[in-house]
């Protein structure tokens, strides 16, 4: 063995830790471990203080690690190598499966993983992968090292290094496999699904992203109540727990491993606890509008709202209305809109009348009765001290691209409502037919994202002469709240003419439905009031 000189009890060389006393440093070799982050030194990629090259001092400087214990050298044509020792992964380990740790006057260069079919992965340290020629991805590295049915239980990593990791830690007992890559290939299982099959228990100790998910869920689908998940906690893999001296934490994760559950489906103890305490309440912002609040308390996060009438009642109108509310009452909400029969002046001139309580949605009403410095100063109070957004769509966008909005006026801008209207000029198509496929799809889609982003989403939605919503009745059936505008477009009476009746339709967060209030147009000032409440 090679003479070492162990100093522990030091101080961690890394700005990230900053740990006094739980580094140990070997000086013979020129490595360490801290076991306060648990990082290895020299370690590419981590500040370190300005001192720790004079206390821990490294040859040439180089940021490498050191064989550190003697085994038998090969040659071949890539060069030396041998079985060795690599992240407390031991070079007993290493020669069970196989891998070949290259180096070159003392120091590993890269290791070589053969696998099932006797084609390479290779990585060149400190992480550089690539494949040798005719490697298929679709093979599980080590499972050619266990006969099928070996064991009651098989584990499936995300790396080699990990597969090796859990096969030490467990006390080499049981099988440990690895996949070929963050994201197998079809044939993967495929072509493993008789040796995974030949065990009675398939255990996953894998990241817990996106991809690690889809793949979890097909196994699961391949093999159903048989695949299991090995919690991680603060580990990311195997080989961290091996790194932080965890080999007994990782054991008992592993005998507790649960019945793998896909995110989508609630099933114990913990999820409900968790939805319990994690999901929010519902929130919403009260319309103004006594009757209509009485029903459904005001617009709701969370929920697709509909607003339903036939062409010419003033949905637009009313829209206007709800927006304007956010802009008096609830000055602090986020919302953004969209009116797609409007100019984007337009729409902006319709909450400016509001505000300044006179008809100014054109610019030669503006310059008649010289308002221009009112509706300036209008703008510039509603666009600093309000919630108010616009957007639209191009005209060549369509549903893929409002769903990519909203998920954009969210995330990014924080809205917390989404208006526009109405929802069947987002679909362009010549056949009727197709129009209500795409409808019933997008109303789908809405629903389901008012509810993942915890976002309303108001829409107006035309009517045809049925009284049915126009090309598509899925949108009803996916709004979570219907309000039904009525208005007698032909009554002698100037007052009964401009009055319009809501009526709550649908009410799926309350319950309550019928009539809802009523609401007055002024033609002067080109808005609507509460009848019998002024603003």
């Amino acid at each position: 063995m090679y003479e070492q000189v162990e100093l522990i009890h030091q101080p961690c060389p890394y700005e990230k830790c900053g740990s006094s006393d739980a580094f140990s440093w070997n000086t013979k070799h020129q490595i360490g471990h801290c076991h306060s982050c648990h990082t290895a030194y020299p370690s590419s990629g981590n500040k370190v203080f300005d001192w720790a090259s004079r206390t821990y001092p490294l040859k040439k400087d180089r940021a490498v690690i050191k064989l550190v214990e003697p085994a038998q050298r090969v040659d071949d044509e890539q060069g030396v190598w041998m079985h060795n020792g690599h992240r407390k992964v031991t070079a007993r380990t290493m020669e069970f499966y196989g891998v070949k740790t290259y180096v070159e006057d003392e120091v590993p260069l890269k290791h070589t993983y053969t696998y099932p079919d006797g084609s390479t992965k290779t990585r060149v340290f400190p992480k550089e992968f690539f494949t040798g020629k005719g490697f298929k991805s679709d093979k599980l590295f080590g499972m050619d090292k266990f006969p099928a049915g070996s064991a009651q239980a098989v584990t499936i990593t995300e790396g080699e290094l990990d597969a090796m990791s859990g096969y030490q830690m467990m006390g080499q007992k049981y099988p440990f496999v690895s996949l070929p890559s963050a994201t197998p290939n079809k044939r993967l299982l495929e072509n493993c699904k008789d040796w995974l099959g030949s065990f009675k228990k398939i255990y996953l100790s894998l990241d817990t992203d996106d991809k690690a998910e889809k793949f979890a869920i097909s196994l699961m689908h391949l093999f159903p109540g048989r695949v299991y998940r090995v919690p991680h906690d603060v580990y990311k893999d195997a080989n961290d727990f091996l790194m932080a001296d965890a080999s007994e934490s990782f054991s008992k994760a592993w005998f507790s491993a649960g019945l793998f559950t896909p995110d989508n489906i609630y099933a114990t103890e913990e999820d409900f606890l968790e939805l319990l305490h994690d999901t929010p309440d519902h929130s919403y912002v009260p319309t103004g509008i006594m009757g209509l609040d009485d029903k459904i308390l005001g617009l709701m996060q969370g929920h697709f709202t509909v607003i339903k009438a036939p062409t010419g009642i003033g949905k637009s109108e009313f829209m206007r209305y709800l927006e304007y509310n956010f802009i008096k009452n609830y000055p602090e909400v986020k919302f953004a809109t969209w009116h797609l029969e409007e100019t984007k002046l337009r729409s902006l001139l319709g909450v400016v009348s509001y505000y300044l309580k006179d008809n100014l949605t054109r610019k030669d009403l503006i310059q008649e009765k010289g308002r221009l410095q009112d509706v300036e100063e209008a703008i510039r109070y509603i666009t600093n001290n309000t919630g108010y957004m616009q957007f639209h769509l191009r005209e060549e966008d369509g549903a893929d691209e409002l769903i990519e909005q909203i998920r954009v006026l969210t995330q990014v801008y924080g809205c917390k409502y989404v208006f526009f209207e109405p929802i069947q000029d987002v679909v362009t198509v010549s056949s009727d037919e197709s129009k209500e496929s795409l409808l019933a799809e997008l109303s789908v889609r809405l629903s389901k994202l008012a509810a993942d982003l915890n976002v309303g989403i108001v829409t107006i939605g035309h009517t045809n002469d049925n009284g049915d919503f126009k090309y598509c009745r899925m949108i009803g059936q996916r709004a979570s709240v219907i309000i039904d505008l009525e208005r007698d477009k032909e009554a002698s009476d100037m007052l009964e003419r401009n009055t319009t009746r809501l009526v709550v339709k649908k009410n799926r967060p309350c319950g309550l439905e019928g009539n809802s209030g009523e609401l007055l147009f002024d033609g002067d000032t080109f808005t609507l009031t509460e009848k019998g409440v002024g603003w």
